[in-house]
Order: C-alpha cells, then structure tokens, then sequence
C-alpha cells in the first residue's frame, strides 16, 4: 500500500533555516546565500522521505516565513503600500511579515492570526478593492523542478482558494465572491503550469472544509472546483483537508471531479461514519490521515490497521497518509541524548513517522502481521504499563467541588478594593512579562546547564538582570512592573521543568511563526509541584521598588496546550493536575506579599474545537473552571491578570469574562483593535489591557501613532477599566528597540492622561 506526506518541517533538523534567514535580517548573509541553504534543506528533506519509499511526496510545503504569505504573493495579493516600497521580491515578502522601518518607508506587517487548532501562526492576507489576482511568482513551479531534478516526483502543494481566501482581510467594499472569476482563472492557470511540467499529482489543501460551513460556502467551493478542474487534463488533484472532518460538504465533495481526496482519521471525529455511511467513490483515491501529524507518540499499530481495515472495506484505492503536516511536530529524535531508553520507545517525530508510514505499508501487504519484529515491538509499549503515575495526585482531581473552581468576594467588591491598595493612575502602564533575552542571558543559562557555573552564580547574575531591568521600567515610567523573566528560556517549558511528570527535550523544535521556534514539553505522567517556582525572583524584584511587581505565571490550559499531551487520560484530567500545582504556587505568591498575579493563558483559544457544536462539551466545560481553579483561594486585593494573544475572541468573549480575572491583556495591534467593539458589545466586566502596538514587528512605533490608538480605545471601554501595554511579551525584540518603543508608549499615555484629567 501506497504512502503520502501532507507536508514537511522547514526549519531543519537543527533550525539551520532560522538561523540562516536571522542572519540575512542582520546583513550577515547575502540573498544568494540564503537561498543556497534554503535549497540545500529542501534537497535534505525531500531524500528523507524518499529514503523511506513515501510514493508521494509533497514540494512547495517549504517556506521562508508563512504558506499563507507565499499564496498571498503567488496570487499578487500584495496590498499596495509593500509595493509602494519599491523593495526586491523578497525584501518585500519579508517586509510584509515583519513590518518594514527605514529609508524607504515606515509599514506595518500584516497581522498573525493562529491556523486553525495549532500553535502555528499564519500572515492574514489583505484583499483590496483595486487587487488584480494573478499568478505572480514562480515559487511553486521552481520547488517542483528543483525536486524533479534530483530524480524525486512529487505532488506540489497548494492551498486551496476557499481556504485562503475566507481567511483573507477584506478591506473594501468588494468580498470573496467579486473576485471569483479571477480566482478560478488563477487557480485553472497553476494546474495547467504543473501539467506542462510533468507532474502526476497536484494537492491541493481545503481545510477550510473541517469548520462550520454555510450553503453559500458549500455552493461557492462546489462552484470553483467545478470550474478550477475543468482544465486538469492528464494531471491528477487530491483535495486533502485535515484537523477535523468534512461532515458538511462529504456528499458534494466526493461527487467533485477531484482524484484523490485527503480525510483526517485522527482529529475527525466523524470521518468514519461518513466513510460508512455513505460509501466512497470507486474511480477516487483515498488519502487515509492515520498518522498523528500533530503529536509525538508512537502510532498503535494495532489500531491503525484495524481502522485501516474498516477504510478498505469503503474505498476502493487507500494511500496512507498522515493526518496533517509534519510541520508541527518536531523534527528528528535522532538529536535526542537526554531521553531514557523507555522514553525514547514512546515516540516518533517526523522523521520516525515516516518510518511509521513504512511499517504500516509493509504490515498491511503481510498475511500475518503479528509476527512481524516491528509490531511486536509496538504492541509491547502498548500493554505495559508506563511510569509516572501519581495517586495522590489523582485523587486531588477527583475530590474537587464547585466552591474550588468559585473566588470570593464578587468581582465588584474586589475592583474596589484593588483601587484603593494600588492607587494607580488612570491608564496604568505595564507590559506583558518578558524583557529581551540578549545574548549574555541566553549564555548564563547555557552555562549553568552544562554546569559550567555554580547555581549561585547562575542567580546573582539574574539578580543584576532584574534590578536592571526595575531601574529602566522606573525611568522610563511604567506604572506596574515585571521582573523581566531572565530565569526562562520559554514560558511553558519554564513551569515544565520545574514540574513533576514533564519530560524535556534538547532539540525538539517546532516553528510557531517566521523564525520563531518552540520547545513544547511532553506531558509524560501526572503532574504536581514539590516547591516554589517564581517565589525567590518575584520577592527580590519586589524588594527594589516601592511600584507593584506582577508575579509572573503561565496557566494550566496553555502550559497543557503548548505541551505535548498524553493520550492515555482526558485533557480535562490533565488540565485539573496542572490547575492545582499552580494554584500552590499562586498562593505562595500572595504569601510573599506579591499583590499583581499574572497568569497567562495566551493559548486559551488555541485548541478550542473548530465546531460550535463542540465547544462547551469538549473544551470550554474544563478550560474555563481550570483557570478559576488557580486563582480561586486569593485575596479581594490581590489582583488576578492574564493574557491572552493571537486568537479571534469575539464568539467566547462571555466565557473570557467568565474566567473571573481582574484584569486581562489582549493582543490587538495586529488585528487593529477589532476585539474592543466585541468588548463594549458585551458589557465585559474585566479590565482590559488591549496591546497597542505590535511586538512581532522591529519597528518602533512613533508617539503619535500610540496615542492615536488609545484615544480610539478610550473613546469605546471605559477609562476607569482601561491599561495601557504592548500585545505580548518582549523576550525576541532587541534592547534598543524595546527601550525607544516603551518611552513612546509611557509618552502617549500621559499626553492622553493630561487631557482626559
């Protein structure tokens, strides 16, 4: 039986890509350069999956920023002020990720939003009015070639035009339907491109298809591809979708003149049943998604060739195939030295699942799989029991009533009393947490763990950082501090480490955006805390100033959505666990006489389901009473912040409030402060910290645009409930630039102070 890859990593195996494109931003590297590694990856790539006899391998999966980015150049969606800037192709498209500040003019970037249920962030494209779709770069078609060149065929990948354009930004009076004729005449154009230069297959990606569609969707996708596949002639298209399953359009999909059609078994709850209940086309090949292409453990044999097996009894021709790209998912555990023997035989990055694709491949073709070595040898991991189990724990989770999801006093007994211990100005100004991890930072920590340094030395040296970094927010003038969070490396391995029942990597990274890379940690066993984490830094940095100190924590659902979790208990179990082991450390906070509290729940929309249907059953039923499970024990004056970024809020803007903080930051900046209508529509109790400029970006915004953007802010939320602070944390900005963008920030807010007073 046949296998299929949706997609690859891009970064490389040790984020050579990252590295490499940082180093054109500093002028360190020529464009020849860059692109020279940059083919030499995809070369890399593309021989690792051929050397596991994957029959199809996709190209055009490689990008330098953003797939979104790169369909949005190749279909000439680029708003007019890049073009404006008259800068060569690529500048350009780096220009419109990263914003753009120099001789040539001053732009933002286009704003970041999350794709779909990952921690992946993609390029929100921007539809104008005047916009001419065409197709304007030969990325795609290059990739191809490259690929045949090196004697591999592969599938090209393209994201789909109702995907791509329903995730657009319309900015005009003209919406997608305006532009339908100029899109499928695009879209017919990159297929008779690909069939003039020889290639079998063609995938094109809808994910789009897995999310709640109206009949107007489900007749305009039926209406495009009607016209899109007119002019396939002898090249075939595969429809691939992922994340979830296509219960809205299955009966209209298969009918399509697609070749192929790509379902997720994994995420798609219903993709089964739609398989057996209405059958699938002979003359059609299935893409299977067996394979986790979102998570690390090692696939269960057993129950993927059973599942196999009920798939063959539907459709005719199956592909295995993984259930979404690799891309989120870590590279190679080849790199992995630190992982037990035991640890190890649990999982399976990208280069193992293609591995994994092989073994089913082969299983599937055997009359006799159970004496198959390597099925053996699954299955052993599957019937043992594994370590990192905790009964105490457990029973912590199962004894937990309403009163401890429930804080006391009401909200407007706590905001009153707040008021009156912090006494703080109108507009108060804060940031997020992180200040810039420079080069020195990064070398401290790498020292004390390669144990090069004493833990003394480690913490004096932080120690410096901190009172440092409280001289510069007093001189600059901020309001309410943060110590700066030198001690971490990442906000949610941070907590891991530091917890029992995480299990850490040394070089498992995944990109979350650009050259931004995570670290995620495995949730192994069940989770508890034996000591303080934040207490020692947050009582020194407190001791420097007579300003309050946000003590700075990350909460359960995003530390348990930017981890790796278990697959052998509930994510609301998980999430309860980790809820309680923050919780004692809130509470020793507040004991150190620490009165702002930050708890960060920066995914909190990340894994909500993509269907409404789902959303109070399968998540915010466990993701809201978590976050109340942390804070509820304070203190009326001990204020509650959180934060949150990079999410449209607006349909569970009730269920935010309903977390019960005092406080909330969102990022805004990007989205150009849509989310305050939402707020103001909603009666949102909570304070509000809207970000008022764009962390994501170099760019030092001016005074003026600041102050333009809290005056919008105070004419819609109520000055009394108003913050004044950036979208996220400063950790990956540079000193420089973080130190000019805040006294601009500080000097907005007191230009609009002195006129609202």
């Amino acid at each position: 039986m046949n296998t299929a890859v949706i997609g690859y990593p891009r970064v490389g195996k040790l984020r050579e890509l990252k590295f490499a494109t940082e180093a054109y931003f500093k002028g360190n590297k020529t464009q020849a350069e860059l692109l020279s590694e940059a083919k030499a990856l995809r070369a890399e790539h593309l021989q690792q999956q051929a050397s596991q006899k994957i029959a199809f391998i996709s190209s055009n999966d490689f990008s330098f920023y953003d797939a979104v980015l790169d369909t949005a150049c190749l279909l000439n969606v680029i708003p007019k002020r890049y073009q404006d800037l008259g800068l060569p192709e690529l500048d350009r498209y780096f220009a419109m990720a990263r914003g753009y500040q120099g001789e040539k003019g001053d732009v933002r970037a286009l704003a970041m939003k999350k794709w779909f249920n990952t921690n992946y962030h993609y390029l929100v494209p921007e539809i104008e009015d005047s916009l001419q779709i065409k197709i304007a770069s030969t990325k795609p078609f290059d990739e191809y070639q490259e690929a045949k060149a090196l004697g591999i065929q592969t599938k090209p990948v393209i994201i789909g035009a109702l995907t791509f354009f329903k995730l657009a930004q319309y900015l005009g009076s003209k919406q997608l339907v305006d532009f339908k004729a100029d899109i499928i005449k695009a879209y017919q154009e990159i297929i008779e491109k690909f069939t003039a230069l020889g290639a079998d297959w063609i995938q094109i990606d809808e994910p789009i298809l897995v999310t709640d569609l109206s009949q107007q969707d489900i007749a305009l996708f039926n209406e495009l591809y009607q016209a899109i596949l007119s002019v396939k002639g002898k090249t075939k298209v595969v429809l691939q979708t992922y994340f979830g399953d296509v219960r809205d359009c299955y009966k209209e999909l298969v009918a399509l003149p697609f070749d192929g059609i790509g379902l997720d078994f994994v995420e798609g709850k219903q993709t089964l049943a739609l398989l057996e209940n209405n059958g699938f086309p002979v003359d059609k090949v299935l893409f299977a998604g067996v394979v986790n292409g979102k998570n690390i453990w090692k696939n269960d044999y057993k129950k993927t060739l059973t599942l196999l097996a009920k798939i063959k009894q539907k459709a005719a021709n199956v592909v295995i195939n993984t259930s979404c790209s690799l891309l989120h998912v870590p590279y190679t555990l080849q790199n992995e030295t630190k992982l037990t023997i035991q640890q190890r035989a649990y999982f399976a990055f990208a280069q193992e699942k293609l591995q994994e694709l092989a073994e089913l491949g082969q299983l599937l073709n055997e009359a006799n799989p159970d004496n198959n070595a390597a099925y053996k040898a699954n299955q052993t991991l599957f019937t043992r029991e594994r370590e990192g189990a905790n009964q105490a724990v457990r029973q912590k989770v199962a004894a937990l009533k309403e009163s401890d999801f429930t804080r006391l006093p009401e909200f407007s007994v706590r905001e009153a009393a707040q008021k009156k211990a912090f006494n703080l100005p109108l507009l108060p100004t804060t940031t997020i947490g992180s200040f810039p991890q420079t080069p020195d930072v990064r070398l401290n920590r790498a020292k004390f763990k390669k144990g090069e340094i004493c833990l003394n030395e480690y913490t004096e040296f932080n120690k410096k950082k901190i009172a440092e970094c409280i001289k510069l927010q007093e001189e600059i003038g901020i309001d309410v501090l943060v110590h700066g969070e030198f001690e971490r490396n990442d906000m949610v391995e941070y907590f891991g480490e530091s917890l029992n029942g995480f299990v850490f990597t040394e070089k498992a990274w995944v990109q979350s955006y650009g050259t931004r890379c995570v670290k995620p940690p495995i949730v192994w066993g069940d989770i508890s805390r034996s000591k303080p984490i934040t207490v020692e830094y947050s009582k020194y940095a407190q001791s420097l100033t007579d300003k309050p100190v946000k003590g700075m924590l990350t909460g359960p659902v995003t530390i348990l959505n930017w981890s790796f979790p278990r697959e052998d208990i509930s994510q609301k179990e998980s999430v309860f666990q980790i809820g309680l082991a923050i919780s004692d450390e809130v509470l020793d906070l507040e004991a150190a006489d620490i009165k702002v509290i930050q708890i960060d729940e920066a995914a909190l929309k990340e894994k909500l389901p993509l269907r409404k249907a789902d959303w109070n059953s399968e998540y915010l039923d466990w993701a809201i009473p978590a976050f109340r499970l942390v804070h509820s024990k304070v203190q009326a004056d001990t204020q509650i912040h959180t934060h949150m970024c990079y999410s449209e809020f607006a349909d569970i803007i009730k269920d935010i409030d309903a977390m019960d903080a005092d406080v909330i930051s969102f990022e805004a900046s990007r989205s150009n402060l849509q989310l305050i209508d939402v707020l103001k529509a909603n009666n949102f109790k909570t304070e509000v910290g809207p970000g008022v400029y764009d962390i994501h970006s170099p760019r030092v915004p001016p005074v003026a645009e600041i102050k333009a953007t809290i005056e919008k802010l105070v004419a819609k939320i109520d000055k009394q409930k108003l913050w004044i602070n950036p979208d996220c944390g400063l950790k990956t900005r540079g000193e420089k630039e973080v130190v000019e963008s805040l006294e601009h920030l500080v000097q907005a807010t007191l230009e609009v102070r002195k006129t609202l007073n």
